[in-house]
Parts: structure tokens; C-alpha cells; sequence
């Protein structure tokens, strides 16, 4: 049940169809210098400057669309498909992101986006091709082993419980760089991992074996290294869910967990990985849909908590990146607001991506109300936006996505190498 509902988290049931859910890496596994390839990340003067040019000549209505990241059905950019009709408008991805000029989209097999390896490479550069004015963060949630959304085009790594119980962070960094030298070639640019929770819950029902253990010391370094793993591939990284989501034995996408930890204990038990994170500069965190009362004592979920993401994260742990929400269509974060309300709030909050807003154009035209009416302030917003962009320089992607070419992508994925080292950490795993 985990694999199937755990998205990045994202991926309960609102977001699918309506009629139903249909160490250092060896050199070879390194991506070559090719159209795929991603410049170094940019210094950050130079981005800076990029940016802020950028964000010069962006309207309002194209700065609330970068905000976004939905769920776009059909294998193409041009097919046409009546869910995107439904939810959007319009009748095929490449026009819907004409029209919302979303800052990513999320590719997930029930959508249809996930047929073969050339399909994907020909789906993320039609993708591309609909946005020329900012490329588009194009993401998947392969964390491996429950969560593989790119299944079965990928090697198939274990999941985070296995790695971790090799005690080498080393093997982490590997099986991070080779997944995201196969997410690279098949023109994906930002995976929904690592998982920093410390899953010291044996019930958690949502959690588990996504999480590489259940101590923060060993959790921590695991983290760090997937971090630089992924950033050796020139993949973004998101480590989730914050504030964590590892005492609980509720599943965020069916209902509201609380976790009762105090700050001390959220100090000792949970902050650990993410810290680490921060400090391996990771390029974006996640919010979880959970109530931590010690730490905020509104009762809104830390998706919507301005004490926990500006706070502790931002304040507190210092992180400067992206705030990504949790999925948006998930149980625990619908309890008590509106679809619209609750993108308002998560913005207010100090998220600045809303990941698969159930209802977008309710979603999309109370942020962009909220906007105009002043209850989110433009210097607000031009925040939320400026780290996107930032995000996306740094990965070499703000002026021009590089191109996926389907025969980089045949060589790269499932190759002998990659395959080597998934058994290499199974033999090493305890």
C-alpha cells in the first residue's frame, strides 16, 4: 500500500484519473558531456545577476505560475487526454503550461507519463519545448525500493532501509549519482529524495523502510551523501518531509498525524538529517502534513505552520533553498481549509512550491487573488520565486533546458555498472 499511495509523498488518489487509477560513483556511471549534460552549478554572483534579470520581466500571473507543480496527463506533450481538459481547461499538457506557465510538472505512471525510455525522453523535451521563456523543474519521485515512480526503466537500487543498514554513506552517495545520472538522461532535473525522517516508529504505516534507519546519528550521514550523490549527477535533491515524519502512526495521505515530540527531543531525534542536508546546500525541502503541538500549537499541519517552515527551518536551521509542499491532494493537509485557502496559507507559511494542488485553477486563483489583494505581499511572493529560479540557475537550467537524447538514455539506464552496484549494496546490506 505504501508503494502505491507514498508520492514525494505525493500521490494519493485526488491527483489520478477520475475514472480510476489505471564514496564516489565508478566514471562510467557518470553522466558524459553531451546535450543532457548540466554545467556546474553557477556561482552565486553570476546567478544571482541571472535571476534578478529574470525576475525583472516577469508579470504577476507568471510569477504565481512558477509556484506551482502539477500532475499533467498523457504520454506527450501533445496528447490530448480529458483529465487535463477537466482540471485545466485545456485539452493537452503542452497547452496547459502555455496557459499557467507552471515552474514544474511531476511525472508519475497513473498519469500516463511513464511508457518506455523513449517515450519519457520525448515527453520531458515537449515538456520543455511549451516553456522557452523558463524551463520547467521537471520532477520524479525515485527514491528506489518502495517508491519508484520510473519503474521498471530504471535499476532497481534498495530502498533506503537496506542502504542504511550497510553503515557505509558511501554506498548512499553511489546509488544517488547513478539514479540521478539516469533521471538526468531521461530529462528529469529534481528528485523527491532523499528521505531524511528517522523512522524510530516501528507502526509508521507511511515511512518504514523509506528512511535509512532509525537513529539520527547513522540517519544523518546517509542523508548528507544521497544529497552529494545527486548533486554529483547534477540532479536537485529534496530531502522530506519536514519536520519529520518518522514518530507517527498515521498516514499523512488518508489522515492528520500529531506527533507529540518536544523541541528537545525534535532537536535530538528529527533535526539531525535535515541539518545535514542543509548543510550539503541540498536544493529543496519538503514540508510534511503533520501537527507537532510542541512546536506549533495552532493545530495546522507544518504545511501550513509559519512557526515551523520560516521559523525552524528557515530561522533556526539556517535554509536558504526551496520549500516545497507536500502533496497538496493529501488527507492531512485538507482537514481544515479549502483547496484555495490551503495554498494561500502554505505560501504564507513560507512554502514556495505548491506540489499537486487538487483543484489548480481554485488553487491558482486564490494565490494569485491573495496576490493582488495584498494578503500575500509582492516582496513575498518575489521571494518564493527568486529561490525557484535560483534553483534552477544553479542547476544550469534557468536560460535553456539541455535536451534528453534517447539514445544517452538507452545506454545510461539499467547499465552493467548501475546494475553492479545495486547487488553490490544487497550483498553489503545487514
Amino acid at each position: 500500500m505504501i508503494a502505491t499511495m507514498a508520492a514525494g509523498c505525493a500521490g494519493s488518489g485526488a491527483a489520478e484519473p477520475a475514472a480510476g487509477r489505471a564514496g564516489t560513483a565508478p566514471a562510467a556511471s557518470r553522466p558524459a558531456e553531451s546535450a543532457t549534460a548540466t554545467p556546474a552549478r553557477a556561482t552565486d554572483a553570476s546567478a544571482s545577476s541571472r535571476v534578478d534579470a529574470v525576475l525583472a520581466k516577469m508579470s504577476v500571473e507568471e510569477k504565481v505560475g512558477q509556484l506551482f507543480m502539477p500532475v499533467l496527463y498523457g504520454p506527450a506533450a501533445d496528447t490530448v487526454s480529458g483529465e487535463n481538459q477537466a482540471r485545466f481547461g485545456v485539452g493537452t499538457p503542452a497547452k496547459m503550461i502555455a496557459k499557467y506557465r507552471p515552474g514544474g510538472v511531476i511525472l508519475f505512471p497513473w498519469a500516463q507519463n511513464v511508457k518506455n525510455v523513449r517515450q519519457v525522453v520525448a515527453l520531458t523535451n515537449g515538456l520543455q519545448a511549451a516553456s522557452p521563456r523558463i524551463p520547467l523543474l521537471v520532477g520524479a519521485d525515485q527514491e528506489n525500493g518502495l517508491v519508484s515512480r520510473l519503474a521498471p526503466l530504471v535499476t532497481k537500487f534498495p530502498g533506503a532501509s537496506v542502504i542504511g543498514s550497510t553503515g557505509d554513506p558511501s554506498l548512499a552517495r553511489r546509488a544517488a549519482e547513478a539514479t540521478g545520472a539516469e533521471l538526468r538522461a531521461l530529462g528529469v532535473n529534481l528528485d523527491f529524495a532523499p528521505v531524511a525522517d528517522v523512522n524510530i516508529n516501528p507502526r509508521n504505516p507511511v515511512i518504514g523502510p523509506r528512511a535509512y534507519g532509525s537513529d539520527p546519528k547513522k540517519v544523518a550521514p546517509m542523508v548528507a551523501a544521497a544529497v552529494r550523490g545527486f548533486h554529483d549527477a547534477g540532479i536537485a535533491a529534496t530531502a522530506k518531509h519536514f519536520p519529520g515524519h518518522g514518530d507517527t502512526g498515521v498516514d499523512s495521505h488518508t489522515g492528520l498525524p500529531v506527533i507529540r515530540h518536544s523541541r528537545a527531543q525534535w532537536d535530538r531525534l528529527d533535526a539531525p538529517p535535515f541539518a545535514a542536508a542543509i548543510r550539503e546546500d541540498v536544493d529543496m525541502i519538503m514540508s510534511a502534513h503533520v501537527v507537532m503541538p510542541k512546536l506549533d500549537p495552532s493545530g495546522d499541519p507544518a504545511t501550513l505552520s509559519k512557526p515551523i517552515l520560516t521559523g525552524l527551518l528557515r530561522q533556526r536551521l539556517g535554509f536558504e533553498g526551496v520549500v516545497s509542499t507536500d502533496a497538496l491532494d493529501m488527507a492531512g493537509v485538507r482537514k481544515k481549509y479549502g483547496d484555495g485557502e490551503v495554498a494561500v496559507r502554505a505560501i504564507l507559511a513560507g512554502a514556495d512550491l505548491l506540489l499537486m494542488p487538487p483543484d489548480y485553477r481554485k488553487a491558482h486563483a486564490a494565490v494569485l487573488a491573495a496576490v493582488e489583494s495584498g494578503r500575500i505581499p509582492a516582496e513575498r511572493l518575489d521571494e518564493s520565486v527568486r529561490r525557484l529560479l535560483t534553483l534552477k540557475a544553479g542547476r544550469g537550467i534557468l536560460e535553456r533546458a539541455p535536451a534528453a537524447d534517447p539514445a544517452e538514455a538507452e545506454r545510461t539506464l539499467r547499465s552493467a555498472e548501475h546494475r553492479e552496484l545495486a547487488s553490490l549494496i544487497s550483498r553489503k546490506a545487514r
